[in-house]
């Protein structure tokens, strides 16, 4: 992910604009090692929204998370990979809007699987994605394929000190 061209404060009670650093920062020291739960947003094919809990991971400056092949979040991005992926960090909330990739690359996919095994799931590369010995219940059978979102747009609005609101914009 690249810097935001472009920076929106969306506070209403006279705080400063959010810098992108604190919920790059945030993502980079939280993932994969803390318990936090993303939600991804997509769309089904007739419009209607769906939204499902992922693991998601910050690797080398860029967020990536995994769908089984069967499921309606990997039925959605293939017709449309346009969704969001929202969490709430320690003092701030983050949404991310944008696209997302299938990854099949070798070398990516084995060092976000080493970042997942850092914190705790036992991912290896496998067919094009992952297998592990343990995956959401909901996830169908591996191999698991790797997501890296692209984003257009970020809203974090911070829930600790320094307070503050700010939209985020990636568009060159």
């Amino acid at each position: 992910m690249t810097e935001p061209t472009k920076t929106k404060n969306l506070d209403q009670n006279g705080c400063p604009a959010l810098p992108w650093s604190r919920a790059r920062d945030l993502l980079a020291t939280q993932t994969p090692k803390e318990d936090l739960t993303f939600f991804v947003g997509t769309v089904r094919p007739d419009g209607r929204p769906h939204a499902a809990g992922v693991g998601a991971i910050w690797v080398d400056d860029a967020l990536y998370f995994v769908s089984g092949a069967g499921t309606r979040r990997a039925h959605n991005l293939a017709a449309n990979p346009a969704c969001s992926v929202s969490v709430r960090l320690k003092g701030l909330d983050l949404t991310l809007e944008g696209e997302a990739e299938h990854v099949g690359d070798p070398a990516t996919l084995e060092r976000v699987a080493a970042v997942y095994r850092e914190g705790g799931w036992p991912a290896e590369v496998y067919e094009g994605g992952y297998t592990a010995s343990f995956m959401a219940p909901s996830a169908g059978p591996a191999p698991w394929f790797l997501y890296r979102l692209v984003p257009t747009r970020a809203i974090g609005v911070a829930c600790a000190e320094p307070y503050g609101a700010s939209r985020w914009d990636f568009t060159p």
